[in-house]
Parts: structure tokens; C-alpha cells; sequence
């Protein structure tokens, strides 16, 4: 039985937090009064004006409709010898009763050549302040099956538990049956884990593909999880722990429909991040900006 998911409405409320943003060179906005937008999982920036270099900044003349905020006016960004299109958005009016981003700037993260909360880079998206990963050694037996074979088989696992997504369980290389991996060229971002690779594993005559991964370097939050190996479980037979097959659940990693079930969502090997880092932000904001001439 599924489970029916409310709405959460849009908010925005005051972040504590010290941001910049750099472009061609330049600090083109330095705040310490961010509001912080939720229209999604995602967050944005938001930025009082005073705190944007509005001289690098200018008005294209046409609007944006926002998806749950109305129309924004469009700006394109120029600094440093390089200019940026539609690279900046601001609202002229509130968008609904409780939600006014007047008198506020924000930006197309992937537009910026870099962005900083306090003296810490940050990538992907801007972090929310609810969003929480915790990374735990455990004892636990895990196993994965796959293509009807063990896979994997471990007992000294790190279980990682990340707000609103499944648990992973990210295992020693050594457990892993190394002949059937086969390194991918997919890399993904992860803005509180760092960047992964992945692989692909051929069992018989079939490959999965990317269908494990692993950080190299991960962040210093998930730093537990470095050169382990995950499995997506959506995707494998079975991930076992303790003897106990986990329970699927759909995902936006789950595979594709079978023919005549077109319910559910398209199966790409990361929906929430890409290698193509543009493409990543427009999926992760759960929002399209149409751009419309006036």
C-alpha cells in the first residue's frame, strides 16, 4: 500500500549563514541577510539587493513564470569579460499571501563559477538546513544478489541514513566480487556527499549498468563511506541484511515500468544529480522556468 504524500507549501525563512557567490572573477553578491527558499526538497538563495553588485546586472525586458512564485523578471549577469543570459531573477510582487520575495535577488545556481557558505565551497545546490546524512559502522551481514548471484558479502558495512531517502549500505571493496565490476564514465554531484563514479557489473552475459558506486573523496560528513560500495537497491534482485531481504521501494531510481504500466516515472541512472550539472539543477529544483518575451 502506498502511501499518499501532502503537499508541502512554499516557504522562506532567514538564513544564519554567510554567502558569496563568484562570477568571471568577481564577488557579484556577499550576504549575511540570505533568505533561504523552500519550493521543494531543493533550497535557493535569496539575496536583499543591497547585497548584490546590481551594476553587473542587467535587465533583459522579458519575465519568467515561476512555478508556485508568479512571474520574475529576468536578468543577465556580466562580469569579468563574461556575460551570462538569464542568469538572475526578481519578483515585483509577492507571490502569494505569507510568501514576498520582493526587493530580493536570486540566481541560476550553475550560472555562478562558485559559490560559498562561510569559508566552505558548496556544490550542486545550496544546503538545507533539514536535510541531515549520518554514517554508521555496523556488524550487520549484507549481501547482494544480482543477476541470481551473490554479488557482495559483507559483515563490517558503513549504513549511511540521508533525510527522505533510503538507507545505503556502502561496503568494503575487498567484499565485493571485484572480477564482475567494470568501471563506468558516469560520474554524478551530490551536494552533501561529494562527487561518485561508478560501475557497472557483468554477470553471465548480462551488464548492469551503473549500477553500483562509490566516493572517492567524499565529503568530510560522509567521510566514513570513502572508496565503498553501494548498490542501488531499487535495482538489484535483493540486498539481504541479517538474513532478510529489504523491501523495495520505489524510487526515482527504480527502473522503468513494464509495458502497459506507464505510471510511474522515467528511469534515468540519477534523477536527482547528472553529469551534466545544468541539466542536475533544473531536475532538482522541481520547477521550470519558462522564459516568455513581453
Amino acid at each position: 500500500m502506498k502511501t499518499k504524500q501532502t503537499p508541502v507549501p512554499i516557504r522562506i525563512e532567514p538564513c544564519a549563514k554567510w554567502i558569496r557567490g563568484f562570477f568571471g572573477g568577481k564577488c557579484v553578491v556577499d550576504s549575511k541577510r540570505v533568505q533561504i527558499l523552500f519550493p521543494g526538497p531543493v533550497p535557493f538563495y535569496y539575496f536583499p539587493k543591497d547585497d548584490v553588485r546590481m551594476e553587473n546586472l542587467a535587465a533583459t525586458g522579458r519575465n519568467a513564470a515561476a512555478e508556485g512564485l508568479g512571474e520574475a523578471a529576468v536578468w543577465n549577469l556580466s562580469a569579468g569579460g563574461k556575460t551570462a543570459e538569464n542568469a538572475a531573477f526578481t519578483f515585483d510582487k509577492p507571490s502569494s499571501p505569507g510568501l514576498d520575495l520582493t526587493g530580493l535577488v536570486t540566481f541560476d545556481w550553475d550560472t555562478m563559477d562558485a559559490w560559498f557558505e562561510e569559508a566552505d565551497e558548496v556544490y550542486v545546490h545550496a544546503h538545507s538546513p533539514y536535510h541531515r546524512i549520518d554514517t554508521l559502522h555496523s556488524t550487520r551481514h549484507v549481501q547482494v544478489r544480482l543477476g541470481g548471484k551473490i554479488v557482495a558479502d559483507s559483515k563490517s558495512p558503513v549504513l549511511l541514513f540521508e533525510t527522505g531517502l533510503p538507507v545505503r549500505y556502502y561496503l568494503p571493496r575487498l567484499d565485493v566480487r571485484e572480477e564482475l565490476l567494470v568501471p563506468s564514465d558516469l560520474t554524478t554531484g551530490c551536494a552533501y556527499k561529494g562527487r561518485a563514479e561508478y560501475y557497472s557489473l557483468k554477470v553471465g552475459d548480462k551488464i548492469f549498468v551503473n549500477i553500483a558506486w562509490y566516493y572517492r573523496y567524499p565529503a568530510t560528513e560522509a567521510s566514513k563511506i570513502a572508496g565503498r560500495i553501494a548498490f542501488f537497491k531499487e535495482r538489484v534482485d535483493a540486498i539481504i541484511v541479517d538474513g532478510l531481504e529489504i523491501p523495495q521501494q520505489e524510487t526515482q531510481w527504480s527502473p522503468p515500468p513494464a509495458a502497459g504500466h506507464q505510471n510511474r516515472k522515467p528511469h534515468v541512472a540519477s534523477a536527482r544529480y547528472s553529469t551534466n550539472r545544468r541539466k542536475a539543477a533544473a531536475e532538482l529544483r522541481g520547477r521550470t522556468i519558462r522564459m516568455m518575451n513581453q
